[in-house]
Order: structure tokens, then sequence, then C-alpha cells
């Protein structure tokens, strides 16, 4: 009570009523405007590293409005004060003397011509939408004005009008305006475009053609005056300012990335401006390469390409394609992230596997023959053989049979789980639903994920010597489109070094080499008689049914991914990957900087050791010629030559011998470079040079021999066969085959004991057995045998 009573003392009546209205409107003044005074929806404006528009893509409101700015031009600020409000800088929110001026011109002409509103008060009825004009929402934005101008710098407040003013049909903001009407970005205004803009917020109709351009013009020469006349420009720039045309209707955003575009604005929620790692230059040069060469393939039906060019050093991506520029809706698919058949893109990763774990040497031999495994039978492109092959050969000529039976000799499952960890993305199902087919485009990869690897590998090996012969697993899929700074503190890289990688710089080195033999197309296949051409590896896929054809390229700048084909899936003769990708990847190589270089070779990654010649393998005692080489540390892991063996022959040295049929003293002991029947029955055909083993002389017995000499090539062992079905729908053929050294003997062929053929010098029947399981035997005219077991699925 005492303390009321004291209160009542201090405080008169009309002190409390105060008091209250303080504590009652305070609070309403204070949150009369939201924390965040504008929250309306932002377009997607890209550029190049160079701040290029490459292309803009509208809000969800359907208007052109880009994110708040902190650099508003000058020249655009004195044009909006000296037009817009004189006293800025000087009043706390609203003039008065502009209010009193406004309202004697509104009673004079009996009419709201004037609201006398400053850019404060503007800012405020920008943020409400517009609302209607009434004595009592200007009351409303005079509060708002004072409200604002407390917490809000004047620098911040022209950045809120200049992002949010209108400027006629769907443009809002300084930034908008710019890129639409004089298709530049707001630091490049001029004087005559700065008066432009700032009289046409208050009359944005005044863009449209026909006689408001008259008034327009008038308005902004009027506004270009004023300025001369208050010394903010000086003559010369005021003639040469009334001399520039005022805008036409509005001009289109460029569209010089569109897929990238869509994907920016897929990934990113909120519209605003993204500066991008494309350099303009070479995205229209690539974008002319693309569409030069469509003309051409489309001549044939194929109507969709993609190009991607990365910089291997950052892994920043200087040209992105998505597709050509055709009236068809397939033009819409970003086909450089489109999951596609890879054909024999991925051969080099094996490759590179396979070196890195010692699996393979460069020169080793592998097999080229028919091959069947698990009711599985690859076929060469050419649809030949070779018997065997040097495995670098083999990827330079992406031979399938080769890469088939190196994927089960290095292990689907260790293959399938390297391509995961090298950032290949498109792996949905198990190792065993893809099978050994996944080396030859039994999965869908994208264009994204290849060259991106590719560029992994050579930025690793880039990096070898200059991270000191150590690893950063950084490296792998780093890439980038959204422009930024990837150096990192020295100290800060170095924590993460490793010892290893997914490849070895020395595993990658040769891969690369190895891709530098493979046949360039048409005028390029000559490329090493000019010492100014560039060495590219590189390497082409072309899927089953010639639905998809890629070509990828690497040198040590960059990386070019090249596909082609029709977006829709459709099949095309021609449609192949040395046809029709590489001549657009050759062409793009021409058009960037190139150094000239090679990569370096990794010595402290490599060890020299001695192979055999002719077999590539590490060199046996009874190898004869040995090549050295160099090759990663793990090939110590490798297979001694198996083909290389003694052999004792007669004098003549046209039959072997042995103690048993010929004296010692007529025995010469010579190395022999012996293939397995089956291989060099077909390794005979390529290398006329390869030499038979001399037959065993009828008078000598030698057990050692029979298995090798005697072949039988298909079926192997519980085989289960399902015999393909004719077009008139009667029961295929089944092709049996078996080879034999010495191909003058005749070979007797049995089914379950039943002589069923006889076979000389080619060694293959056809058989159309019913269903059931059989046991089938080979016997030649010397009484050896061979014998299978195999099992028919199908009725006739």
């Amino acid at each position: 009570m005492k303390i009321q009573m004291k209160l009542n003392n201090y405080f008169s009546l009309k002190d409390k009523i105060i008091l209250i209205l303080c504590i009652v409107v305070f609070p309403i003044f204070w949150f009369s405007i939201p924390s965040k005074l504008f929250n309306t929806p932002l377009s997607y404006l890209i550029t190049d590293k160079n701040d290029q528009i490459l292309g803009a893509h509208i809000a969800t409101d359907e208007q052109y409005r880009f994110a708040l700015t902190d650099s508003i031009p000058d020249k655009y600020i004195k044009a909006l004060i000296t037009f817009e409000d004189k006293r800025f800088y000087y009043h706390p929110g609203i003039d008065i003397l502009a209010i009193l001026r406004a309202a004697k011109l509104n009673i004079s002409k009996r009419k709201i011509v004037s609201g006398g509103s400053t850019i404060t008060m503007q800012v405020i009825r920008l943020a409400g939408n517009g609302k209607e004009r009434t004595i009592f929402q200007k009351t409303i934005e005079i509060i708002k004005a004072l409200r604002l101008e407390l917490t809000y710098s004047k620098h911040e407040i022209l950045n809120l009008y200049a992002a949010n003013a209108p400027y006629g049909g769907n443009n809002v903001g300084i930034d908008a305006a710019m890129w639409r009407y004089f298709g530049t970005k707001p630091q490049n205004i001029t004087w005559a475009q700065a008066a432009t803009l700032a009289v046409l917020p208050n009359s944005p109709s005044l863009i449209h053609p026909g006689k408001n351009r008259t008034i327009l013009l008038t308005k902004r020469n009027k506004l270009l005056k004023k300025l001369l006349d208050t010394k903010q420009i000086d003559i010369t720039t005021y003639e040469l300012a009334i001399d520039e045309p005022i805008p036409d209707k509005p001009t289109n955003f460029p569209s010089i990335a569109s897929h990238l575009l869509s994907k920016i604005t897929f990934k990113n929620k909120n519209g605003g401006l993204y500066k991008t790692t494309i350099d303009i230059n070479t995205q229209r040069k690539v974008s002319e390469i693309v569409n030069k060469y469509h003309k051409i393939l489309a001549g044939n039906g194929i109507n969709n390409a993609a190009v991607i060019v990365i910089e291997n050093k950052t892994g920043n991506i200087i040209s992105y394609i998505g597709n050509t520029q055709t009236d068809n809706n397939s033009e819409n698919v970003d086909m450089i992230t489109a999951k596609r058949s890879t054909g024999s893109i991925l051969k080099p990763f094996l490759y590179a596997s396979m070196l890195n774990s010692g699996n393979i040497l460069p020169n080793s031999l592998v097999y080229d023959i028919p091959t069947y495994i698990g009711g599985y039978s690859p076929k060469n492109y050419s649809k030949g053989y070779d018997g065997a092959v040097k495995a670098r050969n083999a990827l330079a000529r992406s031979l399938n049979i080769p890469a088939v039976r190196m994927l089960k000799s290095y292990g689907l499952e260790n293959f399938y789980e390297k391509l995961k960890n090298i950032g290949y993305t498109s792996l949905n199902n198990s190792a065993t639903h893809y099978g050994l087919s996944l080396i030859l485009g039994g999965s869908e990869g994208s264009l994204w994920d290849i060259a991106g690897i590719f560029s992994s590998m050579a930025r690793t090996l880039n990096n070898y010597e200059l991270y000191g012969n150590k690893y950063l697993p950084a490296d792998y899929h780093q890439l980038n489109y959204n422009f930024k700074n990837i150096e990192k503190e020295e100290k800060e890289i170095w924590k993460n070094f490793e010892n290893e990688s997914y490849f070895d710089a020395s595993a990658i080195w040769l891969t690369f080499n190895a891709l530098l033999e493979v046949d360039r197309p048409g005028i390029e296949n000559n490329w090493t008689n000019f010492s100014s051409s560039n060495k590219i590896a590189w390497k082409t896929g072309t899927s089953f049914g010639f639905k998809d054809a890629w070509a990828i390229g690497v040198t040590p700048e960059y990386t070019v991914g090249v596909w082609t084909g029709n977006a829709d899936g459709e099949g095309r003769p021609g449609l192949i990957g040395s046809r029709a990708s590489a001549p657009i990847l050759f062409n793009v190589f021409k058009i960037l900087p190139s150094s000239n270089q090679w990569f370096k070779m990794p010595i402290f990654d490599m060890i020299e050791i001695e192979t055999c010649e002719e077999s590539g393998f590490l060199v046996s005692q009874h190898c004869e010629n040995i090549k050295k080489v160099w090759v990663p540390k793990n090939a110590v892991r490798f297979d001694v030559c198996p083909f290389h063996q003694t052999v004792y022959l007669n004098k003549n040295e046209e039959y072997r011998v042995n103690l048993n049929c010929e004296a010692s003293e007529n025995i010469i002991k010579k190395s022999w470079f012996v293939l397995p029947a089956t291989v060099e029955k077909y390794f005979k055909l390529k290398n006329p040079k390869y030499k038979f083993l001399p037959p065993l002389r009828s008078d000598c017995s030698d057990n050692t021999r029979e298995d090798e000499d005697f072949e039988l090539i298909y079926p192997y062992k519980n085989t289960k066969i399902y015999i393909p079905i004719e077009l008139d729908g009667s029961l295929g053929k089944t092709v049996f085959q078996a080879t034999h050294r010495n191909k003058n003997i005749k070979v007797f062929w049995y089914l379950n004991n039943t002589f069923i053929a006889e076979t000389t010098d080619k060694h293959e029947i056809e058989l159309r057995p019913i269903k059931g399981k059989y046991t089938l035997t080979l016997i030649d005219e010397n009484g050896k045998s061979i014998k299978t077991e195999f099992e028919i699925l199908n009725e006739r």
C-alpha cells in the first residue's frame, strides 16, 4: 500500500496513461515489420566462371527476380535518389516536405496524382504487395517506414528497393531489368540505363512499345537533365546519354547451358545466382561442334548427343552440353546424367585394376578363343579370334572375349566393388545380377560418372609426384560445376595423404599408354605423323543393338566425354563409338589449350623386371628371349611363363624324340614356345611366324602330352544347353567343337557310346539331341580320347 501511494505521488494520471500506451504501443510498433521483409521466390541465374550469363529460370510466381545484392551501381543510386527521393539521406523514413507538397498538388488536381512517398515508404509498400492507396494505408506505410529506418541502414534500404521494384512485364529488380533490357549485369550500367530504370518503377507500363515509349524517353531525358543541372554528370556525359535509345521489349535470357541450369534448379530448392565453373567460350565452341555433327548424324536417324569437358587439375567442368538442340522433345533429357548401356567403356578400369593387383602384365598373353562360361558365350565385334593377344593390345582393340576372361580371372565381385569405390553409381543390383557381361555393357552408366572416373585417374597420376609419391583420396570423383575455391590449407592436405589409392599411379600410367594405341577415326588415324598433334588416351564403347556410342579421351590437362544415340533408346546401324562419337571427341580436343606434354612416368611406383618376350609373363628358366619392362610393384606376384618348355628333337628338327627311340648324340635340346591346342589354332592364323611343335616321331612313345594335343572346345563338362528355336518354330542346332594339333588326323565322335560322326582338320559337328543327359566321347585315330557330359534342357 505504501509503495502504491509513493507511485501515485510520483506519476500523474497523464503520466500513467502515457506509460501504459508506451508499454502497449511500442511492441506493436517494433514488431510492425517482419524480420524478413520479402519472402518472394527467386529466379535461378547461372553464370560462367567469369560472371558471363549462361541462362536463367523463372521463379515459381512467374517473375524474373534475383537475389539481393550488396553492390548497387553508384549511377543507379544517384539517378534513383534524384528522381524519387532527393532528401533520402536526411529524413527518418518520411519526408514531411514531400508529403505536404503532394497534399497540395492532390487538392489542386482534385485527385491523387502524387503520394509523397520516400524510397523507404515504397519499400514498405512493395513488401505489402502494393496494397490499395488510401489515407489509412499511407499512414501504415509512414509508421512502418519509421520503424524500418531504425534497424536498416540507408544502403540496405536501397538494396531492398533495387531488388524488388517492378520494371515492367514480369521483371522485378534491377538485376532482372539489366539482363532483360540491356543484356548485361548491373555493374556495367550507363547513365542512360540508370535514368531509364530510375523512372520505370514509377510507371512500369511505359516499357511496352507504342506511344508510351515516347513518354518513357521524355521522362528519362528529363531526369538526365536534372542530373546535369545538379552537376552529377557533365555536359558530354549528358549528350552521350540522351543519344542512347531506350530498350525494346524484354529479350530472352541466353540459353548456353540449359541442361546444367536444369540440373542446378533440380538440386537446389532456392533460386538465386549460381556461379559455375563453365567457360563460356569453350561452351560455345563445343556447342558448335555438337551442332555440326548432329546435322551429319541426324541423316542416319541419330538425334541426340552430349559432351562434358573436365579440367583434370581441379575437377571443374568447363563445358556441359547435355543434349542437342532439336525440335524433338528428347532434347529435354540430360544425356550427361542419363543411365545408358556402357558397351566396352569400362574395360580400362578392369585393365588398371588387374595391373594394380598384379593379375596381368601389359604384354602378358590373354586367350582369345571360343569361350563358354555358364551358358554365356561372348563374341568379339569382328566375330573372329586371335588365339592369344597381349593384354594391352586386347584393351586397345577392345576385344570382348579377352575382357570377359580377364574379368573372370580378376573376380566379378572384386571388380563390382572397385567400380562402386571409384564413383560408378549405377550399380543398383548385386554383382551376380550383372554377371560377366558387366564388362561388355551389362550395366548402365552415365557420362557424368564415367568421364569423372577417367578425370580422377588423370588427377591421381598428375598429383602423385606433386604429393611426394603419395595419394589424396579426395582426388576421386571430384567433379564441380558450382564455382568455388577448392584449394586447401597445405597442412590440412598433408594430413589426408595415403600410401595407396584405388588405382596406383603406375597402373594408371600403363593404362593410359595402352589407350594411346587405339586407332583414331577418319583423317585422325595418322595423327602420329604430326609433331603438333596432341597425345590422347581414349576409349570407345558401343552398346548392344547399336543404341549408345561412347568416346572418352584423356590428356594431362583435360578429360572429354562424348555420348551419341537416341534418347528414346532406338538403335541405328552405324551408331558405333569410333564412328559417331570419336570425331566429336577429337574436334573438341582441338579447341582446348594443350601443353603437348604427356603424363610423367611414375618411376617410384614401378619396378623393372625381366619378362618373356613371346608370352609377356615373368621369365622362366626355359625362356630365351628376355625383355626388361617397367611394371607396377605388384607385378612380382604374376606367373612365370607357362608356354616355353624344353623339347628334344632329332638332328633335322622335324620330330620330337627321346632316349627310347634315338641315341643321345643325335638329340637336340631346344626351348619351344607352345600354346594350348585350341589357342594355337587361332593364333597361327594371325601370327604366321608361330611354329607348331614338331610331332612325335612314330617310333617314339611319349605319354606326357596326351591332354595337350587334343582339346574339346564345347561343350565343357556338365554344360546345360538350351537349344534355340528357329523362326519356323522348329528346334535349332547346337554346334560341338574340338581341336587337335595334328590337323590331318581323324577324330571319331560318339554320343552315349553311339558313333555319330568323323571329322578331319575342322572338328565341328551340328546336332539336334532331344531333352536329356548325354556323354560325348571323341577318339582320334591314334587312340587318344576325351570325354565330357552335358544336358539338353528343352524339348523338340
